[in-house]
């Protein structure tokens, strides 16, 4: 007889779980200690749920698998970001990273194995997408990451990212869940004001998301305020046009009233003149965006691409601020162990 495929007992409610241990003949009680072993104390394997008898937790481990993510490597920055490479249970490799800041302690998260969108200036755009991270996956991703930030700076994360490898849209109902479990109350309790999700440019989802009335922000990935250019370095401009995305965009604000940042990263002699800047303002006028971010280029191994001269960038800041544009320089925060905004790739750490 073939044995049947266990379950992943997070994917079960807590109704659910009380109804499995009613059917044991088991108190309703041991479904809540359970539930938290899963999602307020996560735990690596049955064994370590200590308050329930030995002769359950072999029999939860007869029904059910519990296959979280392990860390498997860690690297520190001199600035204080820590980057892990994460392991999942068949055996692939993710990363997420730690940035702390004076008064904020972020966690960026990945929400796929690789990625499916080939950005020409990204590292993790150049690997293939394996396959997408489970709810779980996500959720353990920051678990494990406050609890470095809880270890390290005796601080709780303060805002999550999804910035880290994949595209967050393309994995929605994942992402989607993890973001449920992060802000429930028997989860995290995190406030969804401080997750931001970042976006290729999806213009359904993003629809989606204005019409299930989403709590968290949003970033969309812009880098090149036309089609010709974006259509070179994002192939998803193909598409999810200019045009699209702010209809998109519009139409999420109108739904949710939520907050809108738009990421521009700087390339030298490709988006960084001022007619670059004059188009970037006019798009920033379409769709009530909060903030522009704007980052600096982290140069990667086989992209073409690099970072503006300095008095360029300069000039390009004064100009969107003489146009009251509200925008901000982000300095990227660890380069030197391949941590920071596109450099993501599941390199062996040395």
């Amino acid at each position: 007889m073939q044995k049947t495929k266990l379950r992943n007992i997070r994917t079960l409610t807590l109704g659910e779980i009380e109804e499995y241990f009613e059917e044991l003949g088991e108190k309703k009680f041991r479904a809540k200690q359970v539930y938290e072993w899963l999602w307020l104390k996560p735990v690596q394997s049955f064994e370590g749920m200590t308050n329930i008898s030995k002769e359950l937790r072999n029999k939860l481990k007869e029904d059910f698998t519990l296959p979280g993510l392990t860390i498997d490597a860690t690297q520190y920055s001199a600035d204080g970001t820590v980057k892990s490479r994460f392991k999942t249970h068949d055996g692939h490799l993710v990363e997420g990273v730690l940035i702390p800041t004076a008064s904020r302690y972020t966690a960026c998260v990945s929400s796929q194995i690789g990625c499916s969108l080939s950005c020409k200036f990204c590292a993790t755009g150049y690997m293939e997408r394996k396959r997408n991270l489970d709810f779980d996956e996500i959720y353990d991703q920051v678990a494990l990451i406050n609890q470095q930030s809880e270890k390290i700076y005796g601080k709780k994360l303060s805002n999550i990212v999804f910035m880290g490898m994949g595209e967050p849209l393309l994995n929605y109902k994942n992402v989607m869940r993890s973001i449920e479990r992060i802000t429930a109350t028997d989860g995290m309790a995190m406030s969804p004001r401080r997750i931001t999700v970042s976006t290729a440019g999806v213009a359904k989802q993003i629809r989606q998301l204005g019409e299930e009335n989403v709590r968290f922000k949003l970033a969309l990935s812009l880098h090149a305020a036309n089609d010709e250019k974006r259509h070179e370095i994002m192939p998803i401009n193909d598409t999810n046009n200019i045009k699209s995305l702010v209809d998109a965009l519009n139409y999420f604000y109108k739904q949710t009233k939520n907050e809108i940042t738009f990421e521009y990263i700087l390339f030298k002699n490709f988006n960084d003149s001022l007619k670059d800047a004059d188009e970037l303002i006019k798009l920033y006028r379409q769709v009530p965006v909060d903030l522009i971010n704007i980052i600096e280029y982290n140069p990667i191994d086989f992209a073409k691409f690099e970072k503006p001269d300095e008095d360029k960038v300069e000039a390009f800041m004064e100009y969107l601020t003489k146009h009251r544009v509200n925008s901000r320089l982000r300095r990227s925060r660890g380069k030197d162990i391949d941590a920071a905004c596109g450099q993501l790739a599941n390199k062996d750490s040395h």
